[in-house]
């Protein structure tokens, strides 16, 4: 009889879920993170005041009404909608891709004008690659092209892509964005789903309530003394990198990353939006984020004459980094395939959630995919 039933490797959204559903079926866990802190990527720390995103922002959005139900009976959301700009050499427009952004890329004021306008754009790019003998698009460049045309490519699209991946856009592969949806309405929330908002108090209440009485372990290193770690539990959720968990015998994943340049500001409002893209190349970072948006809201953001910005920017991954995005291209989608397959057959270790399956989630799919383990525990 081992001291416990699940010992659970990473304690960010994945392993949190885990550990909650564990406890309320009986079970023994004990989560360990490498990091000094809980939470993993979703982890916030208070700066004058305000909850700054430390990875990045996080906005939890689904249209399940159980998966919602259950995050706020954890911890009560607020009602912040995801309505992000788009910067383009002075100029500003809205995201996403909708009659605003038409209205301020070309002065079109109707729906059938915006339409007509883009199938323009869309035809010139038909022409270009029937001239050229192509037949489908080879690279994410000739595939937004045909969605959307050249000046919304040129300008919302291209820079940021590139800074995003680091390589050039006819570099990248097509299927990266099969679709960019074009609305011809004046709607700028980001999100299609019902429900989306952010923990009022940050997310770190979401992990505090999750792990509720359940043993936690930070600064602790599994593959530093992984004989002790897996000696302890019955059954091992491993929320790592898969390929390392494997000692990378079959070869290294890649990953992008993305890393911060944080300020405090004598101001009580800098940019009026909690996410402003910078989508010229010759701007270094993708973003900038004003975390006091996320939960200050209309005339509630001058309670606090300061706030809070992370310039954020994206490159390759290298040891030592924290590895953020998969690149999902044929080489490294065929070694992930793998390494699943190796995971498959690994006895008494469950793999889950975005390094240990090397596939990108949103938060709510984590939600849904461990609240169905709890029929299983």
């Amino acid at each position: 009889m081992r001291e416990y039933d699940y010992l659970i490797v990473g304690a960010g959204l994945y392993g949190s879920m885990f550990a909650h559903c564990a406890r309320l079926a009986g079970k023994r866990c004990l989560v360990i993170d490498r990091r000094s802190h809980l939470g993993g990527n979703l982890y916030c720390e208070e700066v004058d005041g305000i909850n700054v995103h430390k990875y990045g922002a996080h906005i939890f959005h689904t249209s399940d009404k159980e998966v919602w139900d259950f995050v706020n009976a954890i911890v009560p959301f607020n009602r912040y909608t995801n309505s992000p700009m788009a910067s383009y050499k002075g100029r500003l427009y809205n995201l996403p891709f909708n009659m605003n952004t038409f209205y301020q890329m070309w002065g079109v004021l109707t729906p059938a004008e915006a339409k007509a306008k883009v199938d323009e754009q869309r035809q010139e790019a038909v022409a270009a690659m029937r001239h050229a003998g192509v037949g489908e698009p080879r690279n994410l460049e000739e595939q937004a092209l045909l969605l959307v045309g050249r000046d919304i490519y040129e300008r919302l699209i291209r820079g940021y892509t590139e800074k995003q991946w680091g390589r050039p856009c006819r570099e990248l592969p097509a299927f990266i964005i099969r679709r960019l949806p074009l609305r011809f309405v004046f709607d700028n929330n980001y999100f299609n789903d019902s429900y989306q908002g952010v923990p009022i108090g940050g997310y770190n209440r979401l992990i505090d309530g999750l792990l509720e009485g359940v043993e936690t372990k930070t600064g602790c290193d599994f593959f530093q003394n992984r004989a002790h770690w897996s000696e302890l539990a019955e059954r091992i959720v491993f929320t790592g990198k898969i390929d390392e968990y494997f000692d990378y015998c079959l070869g290294r994943l890649e990953y992008r990353t993305v890393s911060f340049e944080q300020q405090i500001l004598d101001t009580p409002n800098y940019q009026g939006n909690a996410v402003v893209n910078y989508t010229e190349a010759e701007v270094p970072y993708t973003r900038i984020i004003e975390h006091k948006h996320f939960e200050a809201f209309g005339q509630a953001v001058y309670d606090n004459p300061r706030t809070v910005i992370s310039k954020e920017f994206s490159t390759e991954w290298a040891e030592g980094m924290e590895p953020y995005y998969p690149i999902n291209d044929g080489r490294n989608n065929r070694l992930a395939e793998q390494y699943r397959e190796m995971a498959a057959r690994e006895d008494g270790v469950l793999f889950g959630g975005r390094l240990a399956e090397y596939r990108y989630y949103d938060m709510a799919p984590i939600v849904e995919k461990v609240l169905k383990y709890r029929y299983e525990l």
